[in-house]
């Protein structure tokens, strides 16, 4: 009798949260383009059956690995065509997958049976919503709701960028990110592999690249002065991959359908690959050092002015002859059509002052030094293509040379897209000021760890929206997609990589694949970001923990005030003091709406922090209330 009880509050514990699960909707980020919520819900356990008949048999394994370590399960796979006699099936078939657009797939689930339809990356997409619909409660059996959805991209470019230049991360970790982004159908893996501060790739042709470029004398980066490299001390702080490790990481990101881009930056931004060959500087300073995270720019409205040479000579065939076999090397390693070749910032000033380089110009008729850099750029652009590949950089590759073999990455903004696409160049939008740099600081708060400069919520990378109205119809198919930057002058960690992504990461996602019309910040943030920080919660991530409020410090004047708080992330709890200490612990829990009166001419300063089921805690809210 007792057996029978426990199974009946069992069955209806389940009902109730299919009920629910129907009435919130689906907690799946990026949201689907199409949604339909059905009655009842589907048990998933050890014993539901799944069939298949698509070629992709890593996907399928992919999603059989993640119940095995999940949950546990060993659900018996039938290989095949036809009709199957069980009660509990997952048919996974690419019957019907080819009226599919690119990425697309139709994910159908029944209270019997789960079919997805689906072929290559749309059915890799598909098995990642799939796993979304699972609870993030481990048990028995896992309660899906009923749905079906139909799904495809907004943009077939959907970047993360991260810079491995600044601080180096292992191959481990880079592979570790990759899982992210995939969960979250990023599918462009934009890799900063080269900069003052590093150089990360083993070039076999140019040796000193890694023994020497790729090793700095250690620094604290957030410091509040950064000594430049002494004499005689030790470069200890670094690292590079291999050409092994790119072929492997390169593999893994394939199989997960996401295509990596290098970037080698050039002209500027050299000084690690002129600390190993400073003959290919104007002016050839052997003392030349990988840059230690110190300053060594000024930089002023309108301009910079550069301390140290850190660019490449471009009038010396020797340069051409090293970016030649450079880029050959990289070529044969990454498979994309595309390879970055940065472009930005590059100071010309030692070239304004070398006698050689004017020269150059005068004999070339080259007018300018950004003229130069333009000419540099072609030079590049013939290797790159030579090659078998396009070349892709910032804005300020931008000259009247680059045609359909180039493309754009713009991090300007509108003005500067408009001008890209005008001249029907493909562009893939970075914009810094629209919340797609994840280095900036997530909130106003002087609780936020040490940042590049800026403020970037999450809210603001969710609300941008690349279609921009200055584009028309036409315009618009050449903007390929959205990319976001990681830039890692003050992240030199795992950890912090992940406070300063997540959950930013989320929003973008949701903006490169959710269709516009079907954004909406308030399901987004009430509804599925809850579960997915609960998520990373319990699985360790280090991350942006949501504060009770949405701002950091406000004013305001009343005389009787009702705050109803409730934490994003499920299971937190929420402190707060009313005397302007810094709340913890030992202060006052909320659990119910704070209602506070004030006599005239007093003032209640609230101050909230956020603290989570794994002890992650948020910045701290403060707001004056006064009458």
């Amino acid at each position: 009798m007792m057996r029978f009880i426990l199974m009946l509050i069992l069955m209806l514990g389940l009902q109730q949260l299919g009920h629910t699960q129907q009435k919130e909707g689906i907690a799946v980020i990026p949201a689907p383009a199409l949604v339909s919520m059905a009655n009842g819900n589907f048990i998933f356990s050890q014993a539901t059956l799944i069939q298949t008949d698509v070629q992709d048999s890593k996907t399928v394994s992919f999603f059989t690995d993640y119940l095995l370590h999940n949950w546990k399960f060993k659900n018996k796979t039938v290989i095949g065509k036809g009709a199957v006699k069980a009660s509990s099936v997952l048919v996974i078939t690419d019957k019907g997958a080819e009226k599919l657009a690119a990425e697309s797939y139709e994910l159908s689930v029944s209270p019997a049976k789960i079919t997805l339809v689906a072929k290559g990356a749309g059915l890799f997409y598909g098995i990642q919503t799939l796993i979304q619909l699972f609870p993030n409660h481990i048990a028995g059996t896992a309660v899906l709701p009923c749905v079906t959805i139909n799904d495809h991209p907004r943009f077939g470019y959907r970047g993360l960028m991260l810079d491995v230049s600044r601080h180096f991360f292992t191959a481990s970790e880079v592979k570790n990110l990759l899982d992210l982004m995939a969960q979250y159908k990023l599918n462009r893996f934009h890799w900063h592999l080269t900069d003052d501060q590093g150089w990360r790739i083993e070039i076999k042709s140019y040796p000193k690249l890694t023994t020497i470029g790729s090793w700095r004398v250690p620094r604290i980066d957030d410091a509040s002065y950064i000594a430049p490299p002494q004499p005689g001390e030790a470069a200890t702080d670094g690292g590079f991959y291999t050409q092994a490790d790119i072929r492997e990481i390169v593999q893994y990101a394939a199989d997960r359908y996401i295509q990596i881009i290098p970037e080698i930056d050039v002209p500027g931004h050299c000084m690690a690959a002129l600390a190993a060959y400073p003959e290919l500087s104007v002016t050839k300073n052997s003392n030349t050092k990988v840059n230690a995270g110190n300053s060594f720019a000024r930089w002023f409205t309108g301009g910079f002015e550069m301390y140290e040479d850190n660019t490449l000579n471009p009038t010396d065939e020797k340069v051409y002859q090293f970016l030649d076999k450079v880029f050959d090397e990289v070529a044969q390693l990454f498979p994309y059509e595309y390879i970055h070749i940065g472009g930005d910032e590059c100071f010309k000033g030692f070239w304004e002052k070398d006698a050689g380089v004017q020269a150059f110009m005068q004999k070339n008729n080259i007018k300018t030094t950004h003229n130069l850099q333009r000419y540099f750029t072609s030079r590049v652009n013939q290797i790159i293509v030579s090659k078998h590949r396009k070349m892709i950089g910032w804005d300020e590759i931008m000259n009247d040379s680059l045609n359909s073999t180039a493309a754009v990455m713009n991090r300007f903004g509108e003005k500067g897209a408009l001008e890209q696409v005008k001249k029907k160049l493909n562009i893939i939008l970075a914009p810094g000021g629209n919340g797609l740099y994840f280095d900036y600081a997530q909130s106003r708060s002087d609780m936020e760890p040490s940042s590049h400069g800026g403020n970037a919520p999450l809210w603001k990378a969710y609300n941008y929206n690349p279609d921009y109205k200055s584009f028309s119809q036409d315009d618009k198919k050449y903007a390929l997609g959205i990319e976001a930057c990681v830039w890692t002058e003050h992240i030199p960690s795992v950890s912090k990589l992940y406070y300063m992504v997540l959950p930013r990461m989320l929003a973008l996602a949701e903006t490169g694949w959710t269709m516009a019309e079907n954004k909406d910040y308030k399901r987004f943030s009430d509804l599925a970001l809850s579960r997915h920080l609960e998520k990373f919660d319990r699985a360790g991530y280090n991350y942006w923990v949501p504060p009770a409020f949405n701002y950091t410090d406000t004013t305001l004047t009343g005389s009787k005030f009702r705050f109803e708080l409730k934490p994003v992330v499920p299971g937190s709890k929420i402190y707060y003091t009313l005397n302007d200490r810094f709340p913890g612990e030992a202060d006052h829990e909320y659990k119910e709406p704070l209602i506070l009166t004030l006599p005239p001419n007093k003032k209640y300063v609230l101050k909230t922090i956020v603290v989570t089921p794994a002890g992650r805690r948020s910045v701290v809210t403060r707001t004056v209330m006064q009458n």
